[in-house]
């Protein structure tokens, strides 16, 4: 799995972007893309296996283990 983080103007200021959901909004492009990468440099750390409950697009509920070092590649793109 792959993660890009898309810095976007965002309610008058920047933003990241992963997929459809959004960052909070920072005053300048630059602040943004600090945050970002911040962000996708978390992601590659390893932590705990835990037991996660999310639901989908559809509304259906699953239950899943996510295995603590299974982590996604990441990106900071613009």
């Amino acid at each position: 799995m792959k993660l890009t983080y898309e810095i976007v103007e965002h309610n008058d200021g920047w933003a990241y972007k992963v997929g459809d959901t959004f960052s909070e909004t920072f005053d300048t492009h630059d602040q943004a893309a600090e945050a970002a990468r911040r962000a996708a440099s978390e992601q590659q750390l390893s932590d705990e296996t835990h037991d996660i409950e999310y639901e989908d697009a559809d509304g259906e509920w699953h239950e899943e283990s996510s295995e603590g070092d299974d982590r996604p590649e990441t990106e900071v793109k613009g």
